[in-house]
């Protein structure tokens, strides 16, 4: 199950934090003494998602498991396909660490970063990573939006600009794309979609691990904040 969107010390409390991350003279969990940090020198990083301060880090409990459906490793291709490294010539394929840092650019104002999770509210319901918003690919599949709903996305979202029935891309975001792992095909759509109408290669990324290695690694998730309908 996601996490609720809470404070940051809120958040803290209601997750299973080994007995020496306690300073009990200051009533406060010491965040440096966490036992499962994301990396050696880095043991949280916190995100706004939403109106909210979530703390993004690994879950602390031994005895955690990843969570339905993410446990389940039969599906069928297609639709379920494994998808390549690289998903388009340019567009850079992207690990944790690396989504991390886009996440935390993506909190800077104003920001040049979107990280957007790709999937329909089915999937977002049961948690997505904190600091995206949700565009689900169909609102940028020439199969399911017509093209105004689509130009609306790419002007008021990403920053492009219709000029003379052409886009001008030249200041648009870089959107960082995820949907549910190595076997989903939502976000890659919407990468060869954008790239069909020349958005920039260079500015587009993939998490290609998705919610399914977000989960083995037991990283927060929360409840979707949604960009649109």
């Amino acid at each position: 199950m996601p996490l609720p969107i809470l404070p940051p010390i809120a958040l803290l409390l209601s997750l299973a934090l080994p007995a020496q991350a306690a300073d009990p003279s200051a009533g406060l969990f010491d965040l440096d003494a966490l036992e499962v940090k994301i990396t050696p020198t880095l043991p949280y990083v916190e995100v706004p998602h939403g109106e909210q301060s979530v703390l993004l880090m690994r879950h602390q409990d031994p005895a955690h498991t990843i969570v339905s459906p993410y446990q389940k490793t039969a599906r069928p291709c297609p639709p379920y396909c494994v998808q390549p490294m690289q998903i388009a010539p340019g567009v850079e394929t992207l690990g944790e660490l690396e989504l991390i840092t886009y996440l935390q650019e993506a909190a800077a104002a104003p920001s040049e970063v979107l990280v957007i999770d790709s999937r329909t509210s089915e999937w977002v319901q049961r948690g997505t990573i904190p600091g995206s918003v949700n565009i689900p690919y169909t609102r940028l599949d020439p199969a399911y939006a017509n093209p105004q709903q689509i130009a609306e996305i790419l002007q008021l979202e990403f920053g492009a600009v219709a000029i003379d029935g052409l886009w001008d891309f030249a200041n648009v975001k870089t959107l960082v794309f995820f949907c549910n792992g190595a076997w989903c095909g939502q976000s890659p759509t919407n990468i060869k979609a954008l790239l069909g109408l020349g958005y920039p290669a260079h500015k587009l990324k993939w998490y290609r691990g998705g919610l399914q290695a977000w989960e083995q690694l037991g990283l927060t998730t929360v409840a979707p904040v949604d960009s649109g309908p």
